[in-house]
């Protein structure tokens, strides 16, 4: 695939195994763990897609997307958090979530997710 995934995330346990799952499947990951400036980092970064915490130091995930839609920016989101209620799930999606995905997640559904975004 050779596609290139932005994971911004602060957990060092998720940002192993997303890396190890979506690397081994060719794609080029790099790792953003500060929600304050993350919008500039996926302006700059320019990825195929996003992989976006909900919960992240200096800025949540919600408002990292929201800004980020604001400005244009139409890059496939996955949003990623440990809270999987519905109001989490319609907040994503009303904030521009392409996908929402609950922790923990399995190999298989990371995998699946990721590479859907990837062809859209």
């Amino acid at each position: 695939m050779g596609k290139h995934v932005l994971l911004i995330e602060d957990e060092p346990n998720i940002i192993e195994a997303i890396r190890f799952i979506l690397s081994r499947d060719g794609w080029r990951v790099d790792v953003h763990s500060d929600g304050g400036d993350a919008v500039d980092q996926i302006s700059s970064r320019a990825p195929d897609v996003v992989i976006l915490d909900v919960m992240l130091p200096g800025r949540n995930g919600y408002d990292i997307l929201t800004d980020l839609r604001g400005r244009g920016l139409s890059v496939p989101v996955l949003m990623l958090t440990a809270r999987g209620q519905t109001r989490d799930r319609e907040e994503a999606i009303r904030a521009g979530a392409n996908r929402f995905m609950t922790k923990p997640f399995s190999n298989a559904a990371m995998l699946d997710a990721v590479r859907a975004l990837g062809a859209a």
